[in-house]
């Protein structure tokens, strides 16, 4: 989402969220003497499966009889069933919350059986089960209940009853005991990372998931919104194939136009006027708005799921642009009297929370997804799903393409589609910011699971509340595809063989909740069924998460991330540790890098981000962004560099011979025609004169993917953030996709299918140049050599000289030395032109909305 408006929405925030509460702080020791820490980095096997005589821990649950003090046989009629406990119990690691139970109402002997099989990657000394009595508002501690890592660091099963203590360290009622079993399995013994990500006839695809693996399909990959012809080189793949490079709007456009039952589209945001394209070859009307109006009126099924900023109204005449600038509300005006449908969803939290919770999630987080889904033809007068997932939302500010202009294109392809929020007062005749960003297109059974994903959402938005009970419903709006036989099914569609060399294996992965969908399970006990994790009040589907941890725990050779946020694992961070990023991405990339170390082998992590977060950098919100970035950052170096000198290496090798940050810009020469000079009223040392008269600017990372030793690609909606990874704030979709014919299990060389040709894709667009060594990322050589790019582009960017640049990698801007640290280049220390500081500062209250 729209992050500059943070720091505008921070002062509505009700502190963080308890959907599934991130942080368990047990506030006594559940153990006595001092313990050992030991790094747990594989899965534990839990089972939480009874306790016995809790304490009553609620308030009032003395009868009403005793209270007005009546006769017995009168005081026991009026008497109802015992009020006690409503336990439930949370299994923390090193004070991050990695499992919880569901809630067993009334019961001072509740019987859970619940099993849990969780990956972790933290230096921790214990491991605690802590039980909690749950309340409408937040919860009361009854006892935890410690096992030190010492007992299981071995793989041996902890299997037993245990006394739940209190803050005494005694038992919090006599016979209080929590009835467990714990077993730990070190990543290195876990055979589902030893060969790659998509190794071996009998494997699957990702574990402990909502959605399957889908066989023998196929996708696109794309970058930008568009690729001209001929702009980026062609390049030589295996089996005598060629990459070729998508145009995303382009396929989109005419996907929309050849449907014939459906046009389904999520959205963060879903402009009416945005025209998908724009390149003078192929000029035709594209302007989505009458695009669906004319799908519509042809008999098309026309739905649009779109976030309900709500900050954005129409009351009584009286309009709101919102502060995300979403257009929801013209978006919805405009096909008002149409047979286009459109569905402004709020993101609402479930029922049982309070009226603060509500107020915060409703505020604050977002619905974050973007798909289109169509019918498409099938052959033999059949039809069938296909979808687009990514990060390109069809609105303002996205259209893009490799060169990425700042100035040049604005009174022709961006006339009127001007987006820059970095500047605070008018921008006339500034840079409009590039956007960078990665989507595809799945022609394959997975396309079904997002439409499930779509219809599941529909249901659960289009449901009437409270007066909207008395307004027509939505919930009819769905086709009902098994009354369409135009229709193939899922198990009908045509599949390619794993062995066909443009063969795709495809699974969908979500972070969303139940009070998002309609149809997970009402009872939470059947939650695991459905791997699906248990909050409060809500069932979680955290698959991408999921996902991300089981490429990286697989990856061999290297792995290359873009995306436009990246910071997590702060219970490793050396201070804030407690601020609830708890997503293991980074702690896994450098646990995967320091493994990497110690067997003497090579690996390489390139990791691509935006400049700055979109926005004002010298913001409170952007700056304590900067700042948990930093801290993440420091952490991984730090992690590296220990184990460079756990094997005597730290003269030969530092860590960014391992693990490299970039970041993208762009400066144009000014033509001969000159740039049109709008309104040049702003102070001469002001960023928008600033990035005027030094003619540059970043290019906005907004991607949301990861390649995996050119095998495996994860692209979705999904940031690298609490936010994005936790299910319950803002919901997500993604894809994780490999070849069967161009894996490294089967070709027991390089990989050189599509994943390969999108990167490579990829590279060139950034470097601007083609050289071998981009065959070899895991190389030494390949990874000083970006490094190198970067700094020689970075240099060219902040010189006083203007020039034209050929490619548009930078290094991101900070200074790491052969010890790990991190900190801002002397004399470069903010943002160019615009301001900032690099590392970010961190000032006021500590909260988890940046997260």
């Amino acid at each position: 989402m729209a992050q500059y408006a943070y720091n505008k929405l921070s002062s509505l925030s009700f502190g963080g969220s308890q959907h599934i509460q991130v942080q368990e702080i047990v506030p006594f020791n559940t153990t006595k003497g001092s313990l050992k820490l030991h790094l747990l980095h594989g899965n534990l096997d839990i089972w939480v499966k009874e306790a016995k005589n809790l304490p009553n821990m609620d308030m009032f649950h003395k009868s009403l009889g005793s209270m007005l003090k009546l006769p017995g046989k009168a005081a026991s009629k009026l008497d109802g069933p015992k009020i006690t406990s409503d336990p439930y119990v949370t299994i923390s690691v090193c004070g991050a919350v990695v499992g919880r139970t569901f809630v067993i109402s009334n019961s001072e002997d509740p019987v859970w059986m619940q099993h849990f099989y969780v990956p972790v990657a933290h230096y921790v000394a214990e491991v605690h089960f802590v039980v909690k009595d749950n309340d409408i508002v937040g919860s009361q501690l009854i006892g935890a209940v410690g096992i030190p890592t010492e007992q299981i660091i071995s793989g041996k099963k902890v299997e037993g009853s245990f006394p739940i203590l209190n803050a005494s360290g005694k038992p919090c009622k006599q016979g209080a005991e929590l009835s467990i079993s714990i077993q730990y399995t070190p990543i290195e013994k876990v055979n589902l990372y030893q060969n790659g990500v998509g190794s071996g006839s009998d494997y699957y695809g990702v574990p402990g998931t909502y959605f399957p693996l889908r066989m023998g399909g196929n996708v696109i990959l794309y970058q930008d919104a568009h690729v001209h012809d001929n702009s980026l080189p062609n390049l030589e793949l295996d089996c005598e194939l060629k990459y070729e490079h998508g145009k995303c709007w382009y396929d989109i456009f005419y996907a929309i136009k050849q449907a014939r039952r459906l046009v389904y589209i999520t959205g963060w945001s879903v402009y009416h006027l945005v025209r998908l394209i724009r390149d003078k070859e192929n000029a035709v009307d594209s302007v989505l708005g009458d695009l669906l109006k004319a799908k519509s009126q042809e008999g098309v099924r026309v739905l649009l799921l779109v976030w309900d900023d709500p900050t954005s109204r129409s009351i009584l005449g009286y309009k709101t642009d919102g502060i995300m600038q979403t257009h929801d509300e013209e978006t919805r005006r405009f096909f008002k009297h149409s047979s286009v449908q459109v569905l402004l969803c709020p993101r609402s939290a479930g029922k049982g929370h309070s009226w603060a919770k509500k107020q915060e999630v409703g505020t604050i987080y977002t619905h974050h997804q973007k798909t289109v889904i169509v019918d498409a033809d099938a052959g033999q007068n059949k039809r069938k799903i296909i979808a687009f997932v990514g990060g390109l939302d069809l609105c303002l500010g996205r259209y893009d393409t490799p060169t990425h202009p700042i100035f040049r294109t604005l009174q022709t392809v961006h006339e009127n589609d001007f987006h820059n929020p970095t500047f605070a007062g008018p921008a006339a005749g500034c840079p409009r910011e590039p956007w960078h960003d990665l989507h595809c297109k799945i022609d394959s059974p997975a396309a079904y699971d997002i439409l499930t994903n779509f219809e599941e959402r529909w249901l659960k938005a289009s449901k009437p509340r409270g007066l909207q009970k008395l307004k027509t419903s939505y919930d009819d709006a769905l086709l009902k595809l098994e009354r369409i036989p135009e229709i193939l099914r899922m198990d009908d569609v045509p599949s390619l063989s794993k062995d066909h060399p443009e063969s795709w294996h495809v699974q969908v992965f979500r972070s969303i909740d139940s009070s998002s969908v309609q149809g997970f399970p009402k009872d939470p006990k059947d939650a695991t069924a459905k791997n699906l994790v248990c909050g409060k009040n809500v069932l979680i589907d955290m698959s991408i998460h999921t996902a991300y941890v089981k490429a990286i725990r697989s990856a061999q050779h290297f792995i290359y991330i873009e995306n436009q946020y990246f910071l997590g694992s702060s219970y490793n961070w050396s201070s804030f540790t407690d601020v609830g990023a708890n997503n293991l991405i980074p702690m896994e990339i450098a646990l995967k890098i320091t493994s990497k170390i110690r067997a003497n082998e090579r690996f390489s992590v390139y990791i691509l981000i935006p400049m700055w977060p979109e926005g004002i950098p010298t913001s409170t919100a952007i700056q304590r962004i900067l700042f948990w970035q930093n801290k993440t950052m420091q952490m991984m170096y730090e992690t590296i560099y220990k184990a460079l000198v756990e094997v005597g290496l730290e003269n030969k090798y530092e860590p960014q011979d391992y693990l490299n940050f970039f970041c993208l810009g762009n400066r144009e020469v000014e033509d001969l025609n000159g740039t049109p000079n709008l309104g040049n009223s702003s102070a001469a040392n002001s960023p928008p004169a600033l990035t005027r008269k030094n003619r540059r600017f970043m290019i906005y990372v907004h991607s949301k993917g990861m390649i995996v030793d050119d095998e495996y690609v994860i692209l979705g909606s999904a940031n690298i953030n609490q936010r994005s990874m936790e299910g319950t704030r803002d919901t997500e979709i993604a894809m994780g996709a490999y070849q069967p014919r161009h894996t490294w299990a089967t070709r027991h060389s390089n990989p050189r299918g599509q994943v390969h040709g999108y990167r490579m894709s990829l590279w060139v667009e950034h470097t601007g140049t083609l050289e071998e060594c981009f065959k070899q990322p895991k190389s030494l050589e390949c990874m000083r050599r970006l490094r190198t790019i970067g700094e020689i582009n970075w240099r060219q960017f902040v010189s006083d000289e203007v020039s034209k640049m050929k490619g548009h990698l930078l290094k991101y801007p900070v200074e790491v030395d052969r010890t790990g640290k991190v900190k801002a280049i002397a004399g470069c220390e903010t943002f160019p032109d615009v301001g900032g500081i690099i590392v970010g500062s961190f000032t006021a209250i500590q909260e988890n909305l940046t997260i």
